[in-house]
């Protein structure tokens, strides 16, 4: 996992521009930074090394035809069996970049197809000066790009085109939909204007030109999910079990390929206690693995218990993390300079640290079980016909009264596509495209990459999650369970207790800190907030003192507001 960042056009400034914008960047890929150019194009690079530590694995990295230069940020997974098939390419490092480089040469964009990872990456090619750029299926890796001045800008995170002289000016309808609706844009929006990202799995190839602009991008779609889904046959039962099974386990295996020792992120749910038994059966016998845990020691909301019950099956060192109420406003501040737009709340922060654990003891790979719940249905609101986008939360999570009517006029409610013929499978595509996996991944990207390791989700797996997705609603929730078929997959190894247990959204004691010990942080941003040009600060100041006087249901609303005034 690493940086990316390119300029297409051909200002003499921009050498020095893409410098500045590697700098932006380099928590992303502190072991190597280098540029590479030409009078069309200049490609960077961070590299934090995973696969193959040499410097001849460094990027941007030059075909042995030397027509063409990629700068690639993620992971090949199944880099190795794709080696095999390219026998005309002279290989001369061990690198997945090497092997990524060597199928675009091959197949061009039908490579794609065949790529089992997170991506994104851009490739030059001299002779025809054309530049290609694709996104992995699910956007776990960020691809951020704009026009100015005549030039295409692309990068890893948007502060790096901040640091090439990009306007910082917001987009105002994303941030109006935020505070009315709660959403984060759509899958090519950002929250600043004229600043886009690539829609997973899409890519997209534009020329040379003294005059580009948007009109010269035309992104095109190569992972078509509901296509795919269309096609997939019902299993029996018993054909289904064995086939997931398979899965989740050559999953996992390939996700342990690393040169660097490893680690995950584990708690007392599901989705964490499936992460942590397949470790336990998969791991290579000359490999190891740490675990981390977050706990605030408020017996309301840690699942230590349940952790430690886990862990206790396994050699593996558990490292428990402790989320203090002091430490809130600083995590805010530091978090917020990484992530660039809002964000999850105090769980993200809590999550931040786990990375920054890891990286002290020298892990730079670390699993975790993000997307279960999408594949499966395993949220309340999938089986309890609500509308809710955030799990256990009755009462709107937004306050939109506290915008003035010029600015909550520009708040447009997303449509999303429903390409499917029932509402279960369509709610579950909307999570998975534009709602909460979108959101999740770029989250626990920026913090993770803010203390320079490489997150890897296995249960998002795009074959695990294609097959989970096609089955019925009976074999997804049953008598009122969800992830029905799931818990019986593992029951064997986990035993009734973990398997059977409720879905627990990960928590933390945001809501009686805000009241509480943080009550001075909060008033302060608040009252900072109030005075923005496009809110009622009395309306602010009313729902603020009903909070403090007990009415709690959920605290989401005043996290959007502190959130936006600290960005």
């Amino acid at each position: 996992m690493c940086g990316i960042a390119g300029i297409l056009g051909a200002n003499p400034k921009n050498v020095s521009t893409i410098q500045l914008m590697l700098e932006a960047q380099k928590h992303r890929g502190p072991d190597a930074m280098s540029f590479w150019n030409n009078d069309k194009v200049v490609f960077g690079h961070n590299r934090l090394s995973i696969i193959d530590l040499s410097e001849s694995a460094n990027q941007p990295m030059i075909s042995n035809c030397g027509n063409y230069i990629i700068v690639f940020n993620g992971e090949i997974y199944n880099y190795v069996e794709l080696k095999k098939e390219l026998t005309s390419y002279f290989f001369s490092t061990t690198s997945d970049t090497e092997v990524l480089l060597a199928a675009y040469i091959q197949w061009n964009s039908k490579m794609l197809e065949k790529l089992n990872g997170m991506f994104s990456f851009a490739i030059w090619n001299k002779k025809e000066n054309t530049l290609f750029a694709a996104r992995d299926r699910f956007g776990v890796k960020p691809f951020y790009y704009t026009f100015f001045e005549k030039q295409f800008y692309f990068s890893s995170e948007i502060k790096t085109l901040f640091e090439a002289g990009i306007p910082k000016n917001k987009n105002q309808k994303v941030w109006a939909n935020y505070f009315s609706f709660g959403t984060y844009g759509l899958p090519d929006e950002t929250f600043y204007e004229d600043i886009h990202q690539l829609k997973a799995g899409h890519f997209f190839e534009i020329k040379f030109s003294d005059n580009l602009n948007c009109n010269n991008l035309q992104p095109q779609m190569w992972y078509d999910f509901p296509e795919r889904i269309s096609k997939m046959q019902q299993l029996p039962k018993s054909a289904l079990k064995e086939r997931y099974e398979g899965l989740l386990e050559e999953a996992i295996q390939l996700r342990f390929r690393a040169d660097v020792p490893l680690g995950m992120n584990v708690s007392g749910g599901l989705d964490s206690s499936t992460l942590i038994n397949l470790v336990h059966r998969n791991l290579p016998s000359q490999k190891n693995i740490e675990a981390f845990t977050f706990y605030s020691n408020n017996k309301n909301y840690d699942e230590l218990p349940w952790v430690n019950e886990l862990m206790q099956s396994t050699p593996y060192v558990l490292h428990k993390v402790l989320l203090n109420h002091a430490d809130i406003p600083e995590l805010i501040k530091k978090v917020s300079y990484y992530q660039d737009e809002p964000f999850g709340g105090f769980p993200t922060l809590a999550y931040s640290l786990l990375f920054q654990s890891a990286r002290q003891k020298g892990i730079k790979v670390i699993l975790d079980g993000q997307g279960m719940d999408e594949a499966w249905a395993g949220y309340d609101y999938y089986h309890n016909k609500s509308n809710s986008v955030i799990q256990g939360v009755t009462a709107s999570p937004v306050r939109p009264e506290v915008l003035l009517p010029e600015f909550r006029d520009l708040a447009d409610k997303e449509v999303y596509r429903r390409p499917f013929d029932n509402d279960l499978q369509n709610l579950q595509y909307r999570d998975l495209f534009y709602t909460k996996i979108p959101r999740a991944l770029r989250f626990n990207d920026r913090i993770s990459m803010m203390h320079s390791t490489e997150l890897r989700e296995p249960f998002l797996d795009y074959r695990l999650v294609e097959l989970a997705f096609a089955l019925s609603a009976a074999m997804k929730i049953h008598n009122g369970q969800t992830k029905w078929l799931l818990r019986n997959l593992v029951k064997e190894h986990l035993g009734d207790t973990v398997a059977l247990a409720p879905k627990r959204a990960l928590q933390t004691p945001q809501r009686e800190w805000i009241a509480q010990e943080l009550r001075p942080y909060f008033s302060e941003k608040i009252e900072q907030f109030s005075k923005i040009d496009f809110v009622d600060g009395k309306q602010v100041s009313a729902i603020w003192k009903a909070y403090c006087n007990g009415n709690q249901d959920n605290s989401f609303y005043l996290w959007q507001w502190v959130n936006s005034v600290v960005l």
